[in-house]
């Protein structure tokens, strides 16, 4: 199941999200306060809390700052946020899906409006790129010692996964949203546990841009990704490997 065309652009957000660390810190601290506040502050009865704290210790977050961050979102007194999307249009018909969430809707709608109007791009209502994008599963970690890549991947099939990229010692897999668990699950009775586990917006369709037009709608997604209120930004960019420099 090799040729998953679709990591390319997952691992250019990543490898930008890296580069940021003091802001990926600022969201993975929002979404545990979110997920602890919304179903409580024990990881193993709160499936989104244990998968936040997964991915925060995948980002090599202190110890300290996730428990505080689960006290923080489980106090009686913790920050009221409000979880949205956002979809809209980049220059050149480039797809942009973004997921906030917010103390303050007027604010962070006004941030969005003004980054897609300000790189040439326009906001849309909700509900307007649904068939653009899949909600699908993706996972990551390194090949396990002592495993037989073959076995390993007849596993991974067994447990729901759809697509199976290997690269540089790392497995990159994609499930369908209802599966997520479901792999989830079957990666645990491994005693696999994933670098990253999330649920992404991917692309069933994507467009291709030359390096200037890319560099321009770069800059709008850029723009967003900085914004605090701001979780992730997804998009249907087809990046080649040469224009990953640019980016």
């Amino acid at each position: 199941m090799a040729g998953h065309s679709k990591w390319a652009n997952i691992k250019r957000r990543k490898g930008a999200q890296d580069a940021k660390r003091g802001k990926i810190f600022t969201k993975l601290i929002k979404e545990l306060t979110v997920a602890a506040r919304t179903g409580g502050a024990d990881p193993e009865a709160n499936p989104r809390l244990r998968l936040a704290v997964q991915n925060a210790k995948g980002a090599n977050m202190p110890k300290d700052n996730i428990e505080r961050a689960i006290k923080k979102g489980a106090g009686a007194d913790s920050d009221e946020y409000i979880e949205t999307t956002y979809e809209g249009y980049g220059s050149n018909g480039v797809a942009v899906f973004v997921e906030a969430t917010t103390d303050n809707l007027n604010r962070t709608v006004s941030s969005v409006r003004a980054a897609f109007s300000k790189y040439g791009g326009s906001l849309g209502t909700n509900g307007s790129l649904e068939f653009i994008f899949d909600r699908k599963g993706v996972f990551s970690f390194p090949q396990p010692e002592g495993t037989d890549p073959d076995d390993l991947t007849l596993e991974l099939i067994d447990g729901g996964a759809e697509e199976i990229e290997t690269e540089d010692g790392y497995f990159h897999i994609t499930c369908s949203l209802e599966d997520f668990g479901n792999l989830q699950r079957k990666l645990e009775t491994m005693d696999i546990e994933p670098e990253s586990a999330e649920l992404q917006r991917i692309p069933n369709t994507t467009v291709s841009l030359d390096d200037e037009q890319l560099v321009k709608v770069y800059k709008l997604i850029e723009t967003l990704e900085d914004d605090d209120d701001v979780q992730k930004v997804y998009h249907n960019i087809d990046i080649t490997e040469e224009q990953m420099t640019l980016v």
